[in-house]
């Protein structure tokens, strides 16, 4: 599997006065352009984040900064190399530099434990492909933008691998799952020959965004999970747990899974995708019935994706929301335990930023 390189940088030649004139030349001939030119999305940037929210992702951010052990990740009950990339990803979507920044030795240090977490042999991440799946996740959005090749925080020298080698071994893994599954999809286990939408959605959005990070990822794995997807979204929208056809509620989590799938991976022209983003814009005020941090980090995503007057409005009774639940300590409750929920309630806010690359329109 192929890595992607940065391209090698060319000194000018030229004397520095004159470069420092050609370069205000290009300057004066291209401000009219650059004046009137529009941005595809609004850029955020200072006061364009509502103060309440940044103040909300700070308090947030410094509980999980506090909260997290020596070993690099976080307690309890869903401990693992996943859940661990959930807290890595809302650290850089911050916006805080992962090199330098004031969590910069928090996300080096989980991103260790991530690193140490997985089987040399297999690629396999942690102990189910729920964490597989969030662990990919993380570390895609972390390759490029944090600097494996300096020490981790109280090393003495870099991780044995890289969050690229990683990240290849973690892929090659999830490929080799999904062609021992019957279904196109995944399950609990590498072995599994049945399948769930729930954990599907997570480790095919982590191959998504190894795919965007320059990893290869062959498109026939993509269109047999997109085709899985489609085969467990019924007409109105609603999306099957497990087993094919049959099984159909209103599950928001796993409605919003399929909305996020089949527009991250490009198929917004399927029938499906309408259905399902259809049926999350006509229930933006629902709350689900469990879960409840789960389905918001889903639906804020399939939101922004898919229409964006839908998701502001979504995103402002979010913001309510979630400051009736943040704590004294900066974390949020949930049902999945403070670390976890803390994690995913930022996660969902995330999107006011704008910085991770999975969240790109």
């Amino acid at each position: 599997m192929k890595t992607k390189t940065s391209a090698r940088v060319r000194r000018c030649s030229h004397p520095v006065p004159f470069c420092r004139f050609l370069c205000s030349l290009v300057i004066i001939i291209l401000a009219p352009a650059v004046l009137h030119a529009q941005s595809p999305l609004p850029v955020q940037v200072g006061d364009a984040v509502p103060r309440e929210v940044r103040e909300m992702y700070e308090r947030g951010l410094q509980y999980l900064a506090t909260s997290q052990t020596e070993a690099g990740d976080w307690p309890g009950n869903y401990r693992g190399a996943g859940t661990t990339g959930m807290a890595v990803m809302a650290f850089l979507a911050s916006g805080e530099d992962p090199n330098f920044g004031i969590y910069s030795d928090h996300v080096r240090r989980a991103l260790q434990s991530m690193l140490a977490a997985q089987d040399a042999n297999t690629g396999y991440l942690g102990d189910s492909m729920y964490q597989h799946g969030f662990a990919m996740l993380g570390l895609a959005e972390a390759y490029g933008v944090v600097d494996d090749g300096r020490p981790m925080p109280g090393s003495t020298s870099a991780a044995p691998r890289s969050i690229g080698m990683t990240l290849e071994l973690a892929v090659r893994l999830a490929i080799t799952a999904q062609k021992k599954n019957s279904a196109g999809g995944w399950r609990y286990t590498p072995d599994a020959s049945d399948a769930d939408t729930s954990v599907s959605g997570a480790v095919l959005m982590g191959l998504l965004a190894a795919r965007n990070a320059g990893i290869e990822v062959p498109d026939a794995n993509i269109d047999r999970a997109i085709a899985y997807f489609k085969s467990m979204t019924s007409e109105g929208g609603q999306v099957a747990y497990s087993g094919g056809f049959g099984g159909f509620d209103e599950s928001l989590p796993r409605i919003a899974i399929a909305s996020l799938v089949y527009s991250v991976s490009r198929r917004k022209d399927l029938p499906q995708y309408e259905t399902t983003l259809t049926f999350l814009k006509d229930h933006l005020e629902t709350e689900p019935r469990q879960w409840v941090d789960y389905a918001r980090y889903y639906q804020s995503q399939a939101l922004f994706q898919g229409d964006m007057d839908a998701w502001e409005k979504w995103n402002r009774l979010l913001v309510q929301r979630l400051k009736k639940s943040q704590q004294e300590d900066g974390s949020f409750s949930s049902d999945l335990g403070p670390s976890v929920g803390t994690s995913l309630s930022l996660l969902a806010l995330a999107l006011n930023f704008r910085f991770l690359p999975i969240y790109e329109r």
